[in-house]
């Protein structure tokens, strides 16, 4: 097989996940090159996401590089991902999902115990993700809310500096990276209370439709078959409501032993809204996704 150009943005968190992908298809004795791409995400950082225009801030670039013949493989954050590809590009595997939690980070003088999440009244909490904005401030309408942009050590270190009271965060990122939040109260939150972006924690394997060698040893040795029939349900949720990574729109499912989807979903027409809160229990796809859309 001939050597892999894997496609990656330049964050520490990307990059992880490109050697990652890098060391798994070497043990398959694939050669493997890894090509840092920059997106509109990572050059435009005084923007929070639902002011900058358009959608895939984080994967364009990179997609158009695919399909361009420049790279062979795309490794994204799935959450981050259209539900629409481009022309001539497939997601040919998904991996294994690290704990799709979010974790509010809050500076120790900040911590009071008798309040919701452990955070003291009236804090400022840093997030530019209108999802958690919106889930956050239904739970605390307390809160105050600023965005923060900037990788994930760049965030912890403005906690550091008293910028923010708290910061949210996706665990997946924080513990692919073995960061050090000693200095922090960690509170991890349920993924059935405060909903996760869907595919949060899985990483999607893009390439092109024709390249069939590549997509069948993706498919044999990284493919996860029960995280794509989990995600599978969440991002169709996400498909049918029109929406992008900015939508405020958290949907998160699990297979029971019975073969059942357990799906949870919180939706707002606006980060600023109020939030809508679904549940259900379904044996079959479709039904999962209608019954959950129906509730919201």
């Amino acid at each position: 097989m001939k050597k892999i150009i894997i496609g990656s943005r330049g964050s520490d968190l990307a990059l992880w996940q490109a050697r990652f992908v890098k060391a798994e298809l070497e043990k398959c004795g694939v050669e493997t090159e890894i090509k840092i791409i920059k997106t509109q995400g990572d050059q435009i950082q005084h923007l929070s996401f639902d002011k900058m225009e358009g959608k895939g801030f984080f994967t364009k670039e990179i997609e158009a590089s695919l399909a361009a013949g420049e790279i062979d493989l795309a490794v994204h954050s799935h959450k981050d991902l259209e539900t629409t590809h481009p022309a001539g590009l497939t997601i040919a595997a998904v991996s294994s999902r690290e704990d799709p939690a979010d974790l509010l980070v809050i500076r120790k003088e900040c911590v009071d115990t008798d309040q919701k999440f452990s955070l003291k009244l009236n804090p400022v909490v840093g997030t530019s993700s209108a999802r958690r904005k919106s889930q956050m401030l239904h739970f605390r309408p307390d809160v105050t809310i600023e965005d923060i942009r900037g990788n994930v050590p760049t965030r912890l270190q403005k906690l550091r500096d008293g910028r923010f009271d708290a910061i949210l965060l996706a665990y997946a990122g924080v513990k692919r990276l073995k960061l050090d939040m000693s200095d922090f109260e960690v509170i991890k939150m349920n993924v059935k209370e405060f909903v996760p972006a869907p595919a949060q924690g899985v990483l999607g394997f893009q390439v092109r439709e024709d390249d069939e060698e590549l997509i069948h040893v993706l498919k044999k040795h990284l493919n996860d078959e029960a995280v794509e029939k989990c995600i599978h349900v969440e991002r169709e949720v996400l498909r049918r409501f029109q929406g992008g990574c900015q939508m405020p729109l958290g949907v998160y499912c699990e297979q029971q032993k019975t073969g059942d989807f357990e799906v949870y979903a919180a939706k707002a027409d606006a980060w600023n809204k109020p939030v809508k809160r679904a549940e259900c229990v379904q044996p079959h796809f479709e039904d999962a996704v209608t019954g959950v859309m129906r509730k919201l």
